[in-house]
């Protein structure tokens, strides 16, 4: 499991960013990344955190990444966020899930002429492959539920564009998404902990398949959830950190 924070500001969204990604540590050692609209467009920063912490690899990297809204991730597997030129112009993307069938999907776009970037011993990076399926759509909520309808397994995500931040809470809610605001200020994000850390309140638990936007002028509805959900039981045992709320 993997754990994903976004953040709008009124201002500079650095510091949130910084503090919202690290409160989850806890959930990945591989691989953690920032990624910020900034004035001049899409700003990214990866790093290997095995062996290390992220906040001595990231400390003076968020600094420089100036901008009022952005995504980060600690990642259990995969280098993540993904950025993406697309015909719904410039996207960079973080997840957290799994994919059974990757491999197949991976070679159904082989076959359509795609390409992938990060492959690591034969195997797709896994953002990258729910990229790719996104960009199939006719514009991203439709890419979006086209990655759902295809994928097996789960998969829950924050897309970031100028138009503001989209989360989406993967469709048997397996792994939990939550929305928060201080102020004008709106975040999302997957423990609840990182939000009591830097004064943000509660304001929606997304259900599972349910999609909305988050940016400067609060927070839109884009799809509706459902009511299945099968929500990971070892969040609360294991893996998930015990000041948090999920549901």
């Amino acid at each position: 499991m993997s754990g994903v924070f976004g953040v709008v500001s009124k201002n500079d969204s650095g510091q949130d960013l910084f503090y919202g990604t690290d409160y989850h540590s806890h959930l990945g050692t591989q691989f953690a990344g920032l990624a910020v609209w900034t004035a001049q467009g899409l700003m990214r920063k990866i790093h290997d955190i095995r062996g290390s912490q992220f906040k001595a690899k990231f400390h003076e990297d968020y600094k420089n990444m100036v901008g009022n809204k952005g995504i980060g991730v600690i990642s259990a597997r995969d280098e993540q966020p993904i950025c993406i030129n697309s015909k719904f112009g410039p996207f960079a993307i973080v997840t957290n899930g799994f994919i059974d069938n990757a491999d197949e999907l991976a070679k159904q776009l082989y076959k359509k002429g795609q390409s992938f970037s990060e492959v690591i011993d034969s195997q797709v990076n896994l953002t990258e492959l729910v990229a790719k399926l996104i960009i199939q759509g006719k514009d991203i909520i439709d890419g979006i539920e086209n990655m759902f309808s295809k994928i097996e397994g789960s998969c829950s995500l924050l897309l970031l564009n100028k138009e503001g931040i989209y989360a989406a809470r993967d469709r048997y809610g397996y792994t939990p998404l939550v929305a928060g605001q201080r102020d004008r200020d709106f975040a999302v994000t997957t423990e609840t902990t990182a939000f009591n850390n830097l004064g943000f309140k509660i304001i929606k638990y997304l259900e599972p398949g349910e999609i909305v936007l988050i940016n400067e002028k609060g927070m839109k509805h884009k799809r509706r959830g459902s009511d299945t959900n099968q929500i990971c039981a070892f969040l609360w045992i294991y893996s998930g950190f015990p000041a948090s709320s999920y549901e």
